[in-house]
């Protein structure tokens, strides 16, 4: 893949794929972690006098619902820059295209969400042309999304020069480390609510590392599978069939012994701690147990590389954050580990427990650093080599 230096930006319209999808109250951004990650790559730009086209998607919006605009990262991206970021307020057509063309070396605009076009996501070659008529050259910063099959990621860099960025250089080169021959015991752990895409990492982590350890949705799924917990919705099929796979008697493999219940996850009234069987039908399982906390952290204490993505509960209610919260400190307190966390909420609440710089290394992606750590292809890799 070609990097920065690569190219003559000057005077080039620089298409840069990023990754905005960040936490947005009140029309205003309230983190902007994987914003500030690519600031090294748009003030490289603007120094070789580039015409910076800044695109990204934010959330999954049914057609045009301006609650999902960028706008309010155009005006964090102005605060960070200390410089004009112009909003456009599409991202494809010829009034684009004008305006684009009419930008001078070194400004910067945002073009408006990319997902208020289904094509995006249907990786449309149409609207990947259409696209690639906004610039010259194509830099990706987007690796917290590579592992999507979608038109800015995986159709759009074939149509013209393209390349990475500082931030997506680093990502490879950090999680390689973890990925190519890692330290062990090589601990894994996965939590979230992102069920599919997790456990299919679970299937190809299962021989790769020496424990896994599972919180969260992912773990409440299969607890239901295996019959441990009654009177849970049952999964898709295809997630039952990975389930299957998995061998509770397997050594590797650690679930929930003990779990954290209510009938309520806002209020988190008559919250209750009682084994995975024992659950009752009102219930639901929004954190792990201090059993299984205790548990957890004594196998993090052996690890030599850790790997982290998703909460282990219901963490953004402070009521069930304390199993998310223990098993944060203790990777944090194993200083002879290589430790990795990564993905939007788990990077939020690192932020929150004053836990981020206690960690060797932090990814914008989620699902994205799973998918690579596990070997899998992803499109927006191949679409650049």
């Amino acid at each position: 893949m070609k990097t920065l230096p690569d190219f003559d930006f000057k005077n080039k319209r620089t298409i840069v794929r990023c990754d905005f999808n960040v936490p947005i109250e009140n029309k205003k951004v309230i983190d902007n972690f994987r914003i500030k990650e690519i600031l090294p790559t748009i003030n490289y730009l603007i120094a070789e006098k580039a015409k910076v086209i800044l695109m990204s998607h934010l959330d999954s919006p049914q057609g045009k619902d301006k609650k999902y605009s960028l706008r309010p990262i155009a005006k964090e991206l102005e605060r960070l820059l200390d410089k004009d970021v112009k909003f456009l307020d599409d991202c494809k057509g010829k009034d684009i295209e004008k305006q684009v063309n009419n930008i001078k070396q070194g400004e910067v605009v945002l073009l408006e969400n990319l997902r208020f076009y289904p094509e995006e996501e249907k990786n449309d070659l149409i609207f990947a042309k259409s696209l690639a008529q906004l610039g010259d050259i194509y830099i990706s910063e987007a690796f917290g999304v590579c592992h999507r099959k979608h038109a800015s990621i995986s159709a759009l860099p074939r149509l013209m020069p393209s390349g990475i960025g500082f931030l997506f250089g680093k990502e490879i080169t950090s999680l390689s480390r973890a990925r190519e021959n890692p330290d062990r015991p090589f601990v894994v752990v996965i939590g979230g609510a992102k069920i599919a895409s997790k456990m299919k990492m679970v299937e190809k982590f299962l021989p790769q590392a020496d424990y896994i350890l599972l919180g969260g949705k992912i773990a409440n799924v299969i607890l239901t599978v295996k019959g441990i917990c009654l009177g849970r919705a049952w999964p898709e099929e295809d997630i039952v069939k990975i389930v299957e796979k998995i061998k509770l008697t397997d050594l590797k493999v650690h679930l929930p012994i003990d779990v954290v219940v209510s009938p309520d996850e806002k209020t988190g009234e008559y919250i209750r701690e009682t084994g995975p069987a024992l659950v009752h039908k009102e219930e639901g399982i929004f954190d792990i147990g201090p059993e299984t906390i205790e548990i957890f952290e004594k196998i993090i204490r052996q690890a030599k590389t850790i790997i982290w993505s998703g909460a282990l509960g219901l963490a953004e209610n402070e009521k069930f954050s304390k199993g998310t919260r223990a098993i944060a400190e203790a990777i944090s307190r194993n200083y002879d580990a290589f430790t990795i966390a990564g993905g939007g909420d788990t990077i939020k609440f690192l932020n929150q427990f004053g836990l981020y710089s206690r960690f060797s290394y932090t990814s914008t992606g989620g699902g994205a650093m799973l998918n690579y750590l596990a070997g899998e292809k992803m499109p927006g890799i191949e679409s650049l080599k």
